[in-house]
């Protein structure tokens, strides 16, 4: 199996200037690409389900820092799972009218179950992210900020894939708390 990578990881913020008072929300979106992505396909599903292997748990986390050398955490860290189940059903709201399809995936986020009808919404359920952070302006003071976040994720063995892992940082935006 080849390699996979997080995508540039992309910090959206609501506002270039904020008061002291005010609370600051950045949301940090990527996504995992590369070989894990293009191997949890349909053909691959219904091979590990035939081998029993009918759960994939995808370990994620996101940081958000501020500062140069020593960095400071924002909010809260994120440290948390994606887990994707194997099931065979009979259910015809389920079943493709073209195909003899029966094996399908149900995402879980934030133990949330989502249930997609294409491999590409699948994959968008499991591997893309968007993570809120919410935190004080006081927390960082007066002054202009930047603003980073590094992000990893990490899975295991399963039959269509290796174990592996994957980090990234982002490039930084600035704020200023007025």
């Amino acid at each position: 199996m080849g390699e996979s990578k997080i995508s540039a990881i992309e910090l959206v913020k609501s506002e270039d200037e904020y008061s002291s008072e005010d609370k600051i929300e950045v949301n940090v979106q990527f996504s995992v690409q590369g070989d894990l992505r293009d191997a949890f396909n349909e053909v691959n599903w219904t091979k590990a389900y035939d081998a029993n292997d009918v759960s994939f748990k995808l370990k994620y986390g996101v940081k958000l820092t501020s500062g140069g050398f020593r960095k400071k955490e924002l909010g809260r860290t994120i440290d948390t799972y994606r887990k994707a189940s194997i099931f065979w059903t009979r259910n015809p709201k389920l079943v493709n009218p073209m195909k003899e399809r029966r094996i399908w995936i149900q995402v879980a986020k934030n133990f949330e179950p989502f249930i997609r009808l294409s491999e590409e919404e699948v994959r968008e359920e499991l591997f893309d992210f968007n993570e809120k952070f919410v935190f004080n302006a006081s927390d960082l003071g007066k002054g202009k900020h930047k603003l980073s976040a590094e992000a990893f994720a990490s899975w295991q063995k399963h039959e269509f894939t290796e174990p592996g892992s994957v980090k990234n940082s982002s490039g930084e935006i600035e704020i200023t708390i007025n």
